[in-house]
């Protein structure tokens, strides 16, 4: 874990909520006190600045001399990328100053400036006190983000922004259809994290068939080494391959159903296909032994020091795990293994989604001016800058080249190129944060990994979790459109 914020023993550690935050929503659930006080209302607001002049070079309509307020979480991605956008912010505007400020406590440092209606313009609402944004949309406290989006891109007016971004980005920030009211600015790769130089010594590649996967676990555990290992503490992080997998092998719409809370939406046979595999590494011995209690820290240690093979994770496990990956390590990232050639989508069908969300909320003052700086950030200088200084990539879709990337960023990068438009992204880690986490994830899934419950047992239990969610109706429920 790096040294940048605490850590929180009694889940993931903060590191993981700076990567995943609202992407996966693991944490983040909001106090009762913001939901009432959401719900109230309060405070008088405070009054909008003029609108500027849209010009070619501030399409906007930014106020020239009007303040412009930046709140930033301050996590593992550090503070320096938004500083530098900051900067270009200040060059373009000279008249104006930007006030910017970096807090770990989003939350409780915002929630009373959200009630009295005089919230900061631009706010990167991540981390262990992130608030809810079912919440904040249902209450109307965001801005639509729609101008942002067709407005002309940093580089070239010939592009709106919206067509700059990498797949999934804009639909993330939809809640139930059109207005976007979310911007995520980092972009994960999930998959399956393995060492080349691993794979090498045991004569192999990465196995596109379970079949294929089979062999090359029977093979790694002829030399003393595991094929598997995961955070069976938290084994909501076995998604990151398993979740892919199911729509490789059943098509979108399978995950779709997921999402959505249909009725037997587990029952259907590629989550069944899916599940059998997975068991047969717990069946045939090759997970590490002892994984059901080791946490995402001790998982990733014993997988860099070579105990296993392969590992589900987010692309976060470079930076995370950067002090005990050996340096001749060949850190390498894949798409899910599928059953085989019968599978509804081809070999690289990977999950990849956006991390770090920023929000303008409602009743900003220079609503125009956060919208300016976001766009800004999306250009190629900001984003190569934020690849360059924290092995991230971000949303907008390219900013890499010229940059030395390291191993698992640039298998990375890679791995989205061969899944072209085979990307998936499975929404229930922002749509039913209890459900995913508590659930699916630690109760049917880490439940079946360790043996104590059969594939068909498990698809059982976690169909009637789901149902549950689908007649809560404390619950805001959303649905793919």
């Amino acid at each position: 874990m790096g040294s940048t914020s605490a850590e929180n023993h009694t889940g993931v550690g903060r590191r993981d909520l700076i990567k995943r935050s609202a992407a996966l929503g693991l944490i983040g659930v909001p106090a009762m006190g913001f939901l009432s006080a959401c719900a109230s209302g309060g405070g008088s607001g405070q009054d909008k600045a003029e609108a500027g002049k849209k010009t070619e070079k501030n399409p906007l309509g930014v106020n020239d001399t009007a303040q412009m307020e930046f709140v930033l979480f301050d996590g593992g991605f550090g503070k320096e990328y938004a500083e530098d956008a900051v900067k270009v912010y200040e060059r373009d505007f000279p008249k104006t100053k930007v006030k910017f400020s970096a807090t770990q406590k989003i939350q409780s440092t915002l929630q009373p400036r959200f009630n009295q209606g005089t919230p900061p313009d631009l706010i990167d609402n991540s981390g262990a006190e992130q608030m809810d944004m079912g919440v904040l949309v249902g209450k109307n406290q965001l801005a639509d983000l729609t101008p942002l989006l067709d407005a002309p891109s940093y580089d070239d007016p010939a592009k709106k922004v919206r067509d700059t971004l990498r797949p999934g980005i804009v639909e993330m920030g939809q809640f139930d259809g059109k207005p976007v009211w979310i911007l995520y600015y980092a972009y994960t790769v999930y998959g399956v994290w393995y060492s080349q130089k691993a794979l090498d010594s045991l004569d192999e590649r990465y196995p596109e068939t379970w079949d294929e996967m089979l062999k090359v676990c029977e093979k790694a555990k002829k030399k003393g080494m595991a094929g598997w290992t995961y955070a069976g503490k938290y084994p909501y992080y076995i998604p990151f391959s398993l979740y892919p997998m199911i729509g490789k092998v059943g098509g979108r719409e399978v995950l779709d159903a997921i999402d959505n809370l249909e009725p037997g939406a587990w029952k259907h046979p590629a989550v069944k296909a899916c599940f059998e595999a997975y068991y047969e590494l717990y069946r045939k011995g090759y997970v590490l032994k002892g994984t059901p209690g080791l946490d995402h820290i001790q998982s990733q240690t014993a997988w860099a020091k070579g105990k296993a093979l392969f590992l589900p994770n987010g692309s976060w496990v470079e930076n995370e795990s950067a002090n005990v990956i050996p340096r001749d390590f060949d850190l390498a990232v894949s798409a899910p293994t599928g059953i085989d050639g019968s599978d509804k989508m081809p070999f690289g069908t990977i999950w990849a989604s956006g991390g770090e969300p920023f929000v303008v909320p409602a009743k900003a003052k220079n609503a125009e001016g956060g919208m300016e700086q976001l766009r800004i950030m999306l250009g190629e200088a900001s984003s190569k800058n934020f690849t360059a200084k924290v092995k991230s990539l971000t949303a907008y879709n390219g900013g890499t080249s010229g940059i030395d990337l390291t191993p698992g960023l640039k298998s990375g990068v890679a791995a989205l190129e061969k899944a072209g438009s085979n990307v998936v992204n499975p929404r229930l880690q922002d749509w039913y944060v209890q459900l995913q986490k508590e659930k699916i994830g630690v109760s049917g899934i880490g439940e079946m990994m360790a043996g104590r419950l059969t594939p068909a047992e498990a698809v059982k239990k976690i169909q009637g979790f789901a149902d549950e969610a689908a007649k809560d109706t404390s619950v805001k429920h959303y649905k793919h459109q």
